[in-house]
């Protein structure tokens, strides 16, 4: 499963990181859920229902802080969905993630499926219409319940691996360390002046 990045998707990926009780484990290069645990989510841009509309697909959602949350997802992650209208309420489900975890200069990206369920605060299924029109806003919170655990294998990251060839070649490596030029006096050098000469040291 695949999708091409937008203009939203990289807003979604730029959004802010909100704490909730337990954070996504992304240990061994593996993003980890536990099947029905809950994350707090919200639309990327407003998402209606236009006439006789009742389905939306290719919806964007990330991360936002919910209160009931029982776990919380990295700090840049975007999610792929889907809307679907029924019986006044909006029945949200996901099928992929992709989300990034920052160290430093470093990244990790994982991509992979993210099968869930949109419920209310109050637990429906669904979230309900509000007035005459059917819409969810940025700034609307609601909770994905997943429907299976979810184990997403990092993906090979060109600009980590970049990163860490110039760290060896800036001397910052174990292994092969770049030897460094260092200055010192000339002992011959005529009074009044400091002439020096380069020795590279190991």
């Amino acid at each position: 499963m695949s999708f091409k990045p937008t203009p939203f998707w990289l807003t979604a990926l730029a959004a802010p990181f909100f704490a909730t009780p337990f954070l996504a484990v992304a240990s061994e290069a593996t993003l980890s859920l536990p099947n029905e645990a809950t994350v707090g989510v919200e639309v990327v841009e407003e998402l209606a229902f236009e006439s006789n509309q009742t389905r939306l697909n290719d919806i964007l959602l990330h991360p936002t802080q919910a209160a009931s949350a029982s776990h919380s997802l990295p700090e840049y992650c975007v999610i792929i969905g889907s809307a679907h209208l029924v019986d006044e309420r909006i029945r949200v489900t996901t099928q992929e993630a992709t989300c990034i975890e920052t160290h430093d200069a470093d990244s990790n990206i994982f991509t992979g499926e993210f099968s869930a369920s949109a419920y209310d605060k109050e637990g429906q299924y669904g979230i309900a219409c509000e007035g005459t029109a059917c819409s969810l806003s940025p700034g609307q919170a609601f909770l994905l319940t997943l429907d299976q655990p979810v184990e997403i294998k990092e993906q090979d990251n060109p600009s980590a691996e970049l990163n860490e060839q110039r760290r060896q070649v800036d001397g910052e490596g174990i292994g092969n360390p770049v030897p460094r030029e260092e200055s010192v006096p000339d002992e011959a050098a005529p009074e009044g002046t400091v002439p020096t000469k380069t020795v590279i040291q190991d």
